[in-house]
């Protein structure tokens, strides 16, 4: 590939000690460059070194050493409804699966975002963040300042021994904090008194990848998160008349549950129709419990994070919905689908079933069957207005001035996360765009199933096209933390790259498109892929060098303006005259109609922009004798033009 940079000056002014009084000429004009070319896209040291270490591969696929850390985490939490606070403890077994002996651990205090003077992207409720209260590791008490630091969202242990590749460590810790109304840059919190969702609760073990090493990056509330596959226990106790839904099996539905509800939510396991487990009216008369505060337990194994939520008051809604065959013995397998909502939020009637569908649906299309042993949906309006996904777990506004689709939009949109990242572990701080981009492109599939003849991308490429038009737009590669305005974060992360995806469909084709992207899909399920892993996926599954196109649309943020300058016909035939006036090249597909009804598609190699030219004729020769009436750029609407109206040209 061409690389640009600026021409290169050609000095002829002479070296000090030449012929004394002679003046040097005029230095002569610089090669026109007459537009920018994209260059080879070089991926940072660390991925570089990685494919070097064989970890990952030049393909896109992991390499024969590709390792990942994991931890058992071991969780209790006890929620004061009362008193808005969280008390927690837990042990934390860390195993560092990679070659390198650790001397330090690095944890999240999520939670530390609300506490005073800490750095962040937007303004957060103070609650006081995390009260540690007790740190031991691998059976030695440490002190803060000693034992272990704390800087903002990030606390750094050192273990009384470096954990050696292939040992573990154990971490038990004692913590507590007053629960933020909409925490977590409202991603969890609290709503009228009888609604908790609990997220980012726990101190987590931060990452050790094959790439960055330990994850350096804290939490500053607009970019999201980057997290271990683990196995979980979580026991969650809150008081009498309240129930629990978390990530993970709930292990003691008959303990926790009266016998009446419990019975329930069996019968909506093994129902295609949608349940009532419970009602507002259950809760207006005294719940039995073997216990004052019950504890509920739940199981989660090679998940990211958990979260859970505590209510009464509410409808909790269940059903079953089929996800292929998950364990490879012929049958269809099922997964259970709760919707639990407050009466202020009506249009959560239809709510579970929206969420069947997403899960049923997105089960066939990305051909990863959901894995995991039911999908909660959450209202929490007065936490949150749009949607946060957890595994297993979401939380959602209430959508109660928006359509019936817009709800089922959101609920697609969040249970799609469910595949990336909660399956496909990508960096979600940093790259936000592999995250919700790849969701956005996925929940437009659901969305065109689900509502037949509908055009999720055209409105996701009206978004994108909207916000370049007023030049505030960063690129897509750019830290998700450190755009420049919310609108170019979110354009960055949301429509653009999902339109970037449809544009590569439009250049690969349907079939290398897919091949490609379900590759990539099943290559890194359960692991933690790179942008530069995505690329070369696609790349390898294209069989063509694409590095054009990963820097015209993810590191630039050039745009596209392709037009048919003018029509010319003769006795000899038609000169159609195509100019490129953005500064993406793409291909230009020409679609010319004659009056006849006759058409014919020429394409203009992407190859020719990247030489640099503007425009190109194309010469028709005279072999019809029925006129052309129309010439169209981009017939077929595959690319993101951002000035339609001169892609056409009708003869007058």
């Amino acid at each position: 590939m061409q690389r640009w940079a600026p021409a290169l000056f050609i000095a002829t002014a002479a070296l000090a000690g030449c012929v004394p009084g002679r003046t040097a000429g005029p230095a002569p004009e610089p090669a026109r460059i007459e537009r920018p070319i994209p260059y080879p896209v070089a991926p940072p040291a660390g991925f570089q070194r990685a494919i070097a270490n064989g970890t990952r591969t030049p393909t896109g696929a992991p390499g024969p050493r590709y390792w990942q850390n994991t931890a058992d985490y071991t969780l209790r939490a006890r929620i004061d409804p009362a008193q808005k606070r969280l008390e927690g403890s837990g042990t934390i077994v860390y195993h560092n699966r990679s070659p390198d002996a650790l001397d330090r651990l690095h944890l999240d205090l999520t939670m530390n975002h609300h506490a005073p003077g800490v750095v962040r992207n937007e303004p957060a409720e103070i609650t006081g963040g995390v009260e540690l209260r007790r740190v031991v590791v691998d059976g030695r008490t440490l002190a803060a300042g000693e034992g272990y630091t704390v800087d903002g969202t990030r606390m750094v242990i050192t273990p009384p021994a470096p954990v050696a590749p292939g040992a573990s460590a154990s971490i038990a810790i004692e913590w507590g904090f007053r629960i933020p109304q909409a925490g977590g840059g409202g991603r969890m919190g609290w709503s009228n008194d009888d609604f908790f969702y609990l997220a980012y609760w726990y101190p987590q073990v931060a990452v050790y990848d094959d790439v960055l090493g330990w994850h350096p990056d804290p939490f500053r509330g607009t970019a999201e998160f980057y997290s271990d596959f683990a196995n979980y226990d979580l026991t969650v106790e809150a008081p009498q008349g309240w129930v629990v839904m978390g990530t993970g099996e709930l292990l003691n539905a008959a303990d926790a549950l009266p016998g009446p509800f419990a019975e329930r939510l069996r019968t909506a396991a093994a129902s295609d129709s949608v349940v009532h487990v419970l009602t507002p009216a259950d809760f207006a008369r005294p719940m039995p419990a073997r216990t004052d505060v019950p504890a509920w337990r739940f199981r989660s194994r090679g998940v990211r994070d958990v979260a859970f939520t505590v209510a009464r008051n509410v409808t909790w809604d269940a059903t079953r919905t089929p996800v292929g065959d998950r364990d490879g013995d012929g049958a269809t397998d099922y997964t259970l689908i709760n919707a639990i909502w407050r009466p202020l939020a009506p249009r959560w009637a239809n709510a579970a079933a929206y969420a069947a569908h997403s899960i049923r649906y997105l089960s066939q299309y990305t051909g990863i069957p959901y894995p995991w042993p039911h999908m909660t949906a959450v209202e929490g309006e007065g936490i949150i207005g749009g949607g946060m996904e957890y595994p297993m777990m979401t939380l959602i506004g209430a959508y109660n001035t928006c359509g019936d689709s817009a709800l089922y939009y959101v609920v697609a949109h969040e249970l799609a996360h469910m595949w990336v990242p909660m399956i496909v572990g990508v960096d979600e701080r940093r790259f936000g765009w592999m995250d919700e981009g790849m969701t956005t492109f996925h929940e437009a599939r659901a969305r065109e199933d689900y509502f037949p003849g509908s055009t999720p991308e055209l409105e996701d490429r009206g978004a994108y096209l909207g916000f370049a038009r007023t030049g505030g737009e960063g690129e897509i590669m750019r830290r998700s933390d450190f755009h420049y305005s919310g609108g170019a974060y979110g354009t960055a992360s949301y429509p653009k790259p999902a339109i970037a995806f449809a544009s590569l469909r439009g250049v690969m084709g349907q079939a290398r498109f897919e091949r490609g992207w379900k590759q990539f899909l099943r290559d890194w399920a359960w692991k933690k892929p790179q942008p530069w892993d995505f690329f070369n996926t696609m790349e390898a599954a294209a069989g063509e060098d694409l590095d054009w196109f990963w820097r015209t649309w993810f590191y630039e943020t050039w745009t596209l303006d392709q037009a048919v300058r003018s029509v010319a016909v003769d006795r000899r035939g038609a000169s159609i005259v195509i100019e490129d006036l953005g500064d993406a090249p793409m291909p230009a597909r020409v679609t010319v109609t004659r009056e006849n009804g006759g058409t014919e598609t020429l394409e203009v190699p992407v190859q020719t922009w990247l030489r640099g030219a503007r425009s190109v004729t194309i010469t028709l020769p005279t072999t019809s004798a029925s006129p052309i009436t129309r010439v169209e750029i981009d017939a077929r609407n595959e690319f993101p033009d951002i000035d339609r109206a001169n892609n056409v040209w009708p003869r007058q």
